[in-house]
């Protein structure tokens, strides 16, 4: 086992599940939260699956950030990281997620941005944290709006 060293620890509490409220321990956070409206939840609160997104964007942008400035390589400030968050559910009744990251990278040649965005999947520790435990599919989007699965370079558009 690796000695691992704590960088930060985020704490927050739901009251209700998903049709009750979760706040973090600084009340930063303070959310009414919902099934997604989709299933019979309700507008105007958000759900788990959101929030999963959410992290999960801005903890892989931040991991590209690092990995193209360890080359020294700047990235265009209009760069994004788009999340989709599946709430998925097996025959036998059993609930999972799954993830896809859309990452579009302006000025950044095709095969750099692709080396790019594979190094960040290896770093981000929701890339981590996911890893083997859920299906998360990276895509690459250029300027054009073409998509890109870098599994297997399968175009998806």
């Amino acid at each position: 086992m690796t000695n691992k060293k704590t960088l930060y620890t985020a704490e927050a509490t739901a009251t209700g599940g998903r049709n009750g409220s979760v706040r973090s321990s600084d009340g930063v956070l303070n959310l009414q939260m919902s099934a997604p409206h989709g299933l019979g939840g309700r507008e105007g609160a958000t759900n788990p699956e959101q929030l999963f997104a959410a992290g999960y964007a801005s903890c892989f942008q931040q991991a590209l950030l690092v990995v193209s400035g360890k080359e020294k390589l700047p990235l265009d400030p209009a760069f994004t990281v788009n999340c989709e968050v599946a709430l998925q559910q097996t025959e036998a009744g059993a609930y999972g997620l799954a993830a896809t990251l859309t990452v579009r990278v302006p000025g950044v040649e095709r095969r750099k941005a692709r080396e790019l965005v594979e190094r960040a999947h290896e770093v981000c520790p929701y890339s981590a944290g996911t890893r083997g435990n859920m299906e998360v599919r990276l895509l690459l989007e250029d300027d054009n709006g073409h998509r890109t699965e870098l599994a297997d370079d399968v175009d998806t558009k």
